[in-house]
This record gives C-alpha cells, structure tokens and sequence, in this order.
C-alpha cells in the first residue's frame, strides 16, 4: 500500500512545499548515512564555515563587522550565540574557533570537520543520484530565485 502522503503530493500545487519536502528528504537521507550524529543546523554550520573562509566572503564578514562592532548593541549577543553553536561542534573535533585581528572570533574546519564534510557531500550526490534530480532544472529555479533572497540580505546589512 502506498503511503497516504503520496496521492496528497502528487496533486500538490504550493511550490514552496514541494521545494520543502526534497529539503527534508536530503536533510533526512544525509543525517541517516552520516558516520556521525549531527543535527540539521549542525550540518548547515559546517557548510557555513566552508562558505565563509572563501576569501570574498571573509572580506564582506570583515567589512561588516567594522561597520556595526561598535553601533550595535545587539552584537555582542549575536556573537556569543554562535560562538556556543560553534563551540558544540569544536567539541566534536569538527572546527577550530580562532581568534583574529580582524574579526571576533574566526572559525576553521579540523581535518576530521573537513573528512565529514566531504562526507556530506558525497551523501547529498549520493541523494541526488537516487531521486532522479534534475540539476539543470534546479540551476534554473535558482538562478531565477536568487535576486530575492540577495535584495532581502542586503537590506538587512548580512545581519540575522
């Protein structure tokens, strides 16, 4: 018998549900294979301190926080919030928390954090292979979508 999800998402018409079911399937596929237990927002960090070593990106995160270091009241609570997710996976042996000149703090990926992150990789094309994903199709919505979220981001200075 088939699951009584199906017959409701095979007639489904909201785009952003559907774009949120394969979200959670990938999610769920690379969380099961993983050889370690990460959650999801784990797994995102991981991926955001890949994301923010690359030189252009640490450029932006220096620039900012010399615009709103001292302005911002709020900031020394942003910064001891994700210094204490960070923290949980520096004590996995996934990063480094370092300190640097030009920021408050920086984060590296460990050789052990850059072996699981190859991991997740792997497992998210592993994923992709499985449900038939259309890569192209995927490039288009994203390409066609991405003006959004960069307009939104700006306006709220990169600050979350």
């Amino acid at each position: 018998m088939a699951h009584p999800h199906v017959k409701t998402i095979s007639e489904m018409e909201d785009a952003s549900k559907l774009v949120d079911i394969i979200a959670e399937s990938k999610s769920c596929y690379v969380r099961d294979n993983l050889s370690i237990h990460l959650h999801e927002s784990q797994i995102k960090l991981l991926k955001n301190v890949v994301k923010h070593s690359k030189p252009h990106h640490r450029r932006v995160r220096v620039r900012q926080y010399a615009k709103i270091a001292d302005d911002d009241k709020h900031f020394d609570l942003h910064v001891k919030l994700y210094l204490k997710s960070y923290k949980k996976l520096e004590r996995k042996g996934l990063v480094e928390i370092l300190d640097a000149d030009d920021l408050p703090y920086d984060v590296i990926l460990t050789e052990k954090g850059s072996e699981i992150f190859d991991e997740i990789k792997s497992l998210e094309k592993e994923w992709a292979d499985s449900v038939g994903c259309d890569v192209e199709a995927l490039r288009k919505m994203a390409l066609d979508s991405f003006e959004y979220s960069y307009r939104f981001k700006k306006r709220q200075k990169y600050q979350f």
